[in-house]
């Protein structure tokens, strides 16, 4: 389920030629620990046996694509080459930089494969809310969103078979944090993913049109680990779960908001916002109530280790962290109230977004995503979101309490959960 391989088999169909599979794993990136890459290269050994069984070899390649990819082109006399999107700075920039290195006469080519509406078909500049993008999204949807031709048997075999890869060899190349371990609930990989999708559709989405703010329900796909690491594609989630629009329309049309709506907005502001990841990429409006209202006292101040360890005077905010912390995935609503009292316990706005950014990335599974950057964003600097009315440290943001959380949902039963 993916257009890039899709698109580079095609080419190679259409050649005649052999078709390739290269993944660069690099040594760190941003504030990922063994928990995500564990995660990730588990799923890539899948990705491996299911390369071989359609003789298309799969190549793990130690180190960053610009010193590793442009030498294996000119080695194995590639004809082409495509590489997949994201719209996330690090990533662009190895892009780029293999752009710079590869021989003249190789095109490259670059498929969008994550989003369902291509980001820049979508829309060519940075929209301002869900409300201005949806209905490009939706209106494009007839044209992008059908099912997946079958990746092929390669009838093409390569000159040179696949080097055996010493996936032990691979963790320990890593220079990451081995103090956050992996998880128990989710099993890295595409089959995992699929029967996480498929438990969603018979026991969870009847209930995440009316439950998914409700942290206490099992009512969310719980799917974003594997959408993040391109193990299950957004697109095929939406073509199962659309599959029962007739029966869960509240439900089925909430998920699409949701998995594709906003996800994609997050992509498209991620993508034409070089400060995705900065106060300086909120409108200015919110920059100004921000700065308007930063030496406000504030009620509590937190240092960065007192928050990671879910030492705070709020239960609620305590066992969202935690939860965070032992199971990499914090429930979505809460995720919001977190990332706002962030900035109600911090000395500055800057440092909330710090704050906030550091431990959605080194704790979450989907961390590093442009869903988890526009969700700090929108919490703390009011992206996609309005002026509220004025209150102190908060200025025009909107604002979540305590008292909030009690009237939406059963806040003891959460804190008991996660009790420390």
């Amino acid at each position: 389920d993916n257009w890039a391989f899709l698109y580079a088999q095609r080419l190679a169909l259409k050649q005649e030629l052999p078709l390739h599979v290269c993944f660069c794993l690099v040594p760190k990136f941003l504030d990922a620990t063994i928990r995500h890459y564990a995660f990730m290269l588990k799923g890539l050994q899948e990705v491996a046996k299911e390369c071989a069984e359609l003789n298309i070899p799969f190549h793990l390649l130690l180190g960053y694509a610009q010193d590793v990819l442009p030498k294996f082109v000119v080695e194995h006399g590639v004809g082409g080459l495509v590489t997949d999107f994201c719209p996330l700075r690090v990533p662009r920039q190895w892009v780029e930089s293999v752009r710079e290195q590869l021989p003249e006469d190789v095109p490259f080519a670059q498929v969008d494969a994550h989003n369902i509406v291509p980001c820049w078909v979508a829309s060519p500049k940075q929209e301002y809310s869900a409300r201005t993008i949806r209905g490009k999204i939706h209106a494009q949807l007839p044209e992008f969103l059908t099912e997946f031709p079958p990746v092929i048997h390669h009838p093409y075999p390569p000159s040179c078979p696949a080097e055996p890869i010493a996936w032990e060899a691979c963790y320990s190349s890593l220079q990451v944090d081995r103090t956050v371990k992996e998880v128990e609930w989710a099993t890295p990989g595409t089959a995992a993913g699929l029967a996480v999708l498929q438990s969603f559709i018979t026991e969870r989405l009847k209930s995440f049109g009316s439950h998914r703010n409700d942290p206490n329900k099992e009512a969310l796909s719980n799917l974003s680990p594997w959408f993040h690491f391109g193990q299950v594609s957004t697109q095929r989630a939406i073509l199962e779960v659309q599959k029962h629009r007739s029966k869960y329309k509240e439900s089925v049309d909430a998920f699409v908001e949701e998995a594709v709506v906003r996800r994609e907005l997050a992509e498209n502001f991620c993508y034409y916002n070089e400060n995705y990841d900065s106060v300086q990429g909120a409108y200015d409006w919110a920059q100004t109530t921000l700065k308007l209202h930063a030496k406000d006292k504030r009620p509590f101040i937190y240092e960065l280790q007192e928050l990671e360890q879910g030492t705070t005077h709020d239960p609620l905010w305590n066992a969202a962290q935690l939860q965070m912390v032992q199971e990499g995935k914090m429930h979505g609503f809460l995720r919001m109230y977190w990332a706002k009292k962030i900035l109600e316990w911090t000395s500055s706005p800057e440092e909330a977004l710090r704050f906030a950014i550091y431990l959605n990335d080194r704790y979450e599974l989907d961390g590093r995503d442009p869903n988890g950057y526009v969700g700090c964003l929108w919490s703390i600097c009011g992206i996609h979101d309005q002026g509220w009315a004025e209150r102190a440290i908060f200025g025009k943001i909107r604002y979540m309490n305590y008292a909030g959380c009690k009237r939406k949902f059963d806040v003891g039963q959460f804190e008991r959960r996660y009790a420390p």
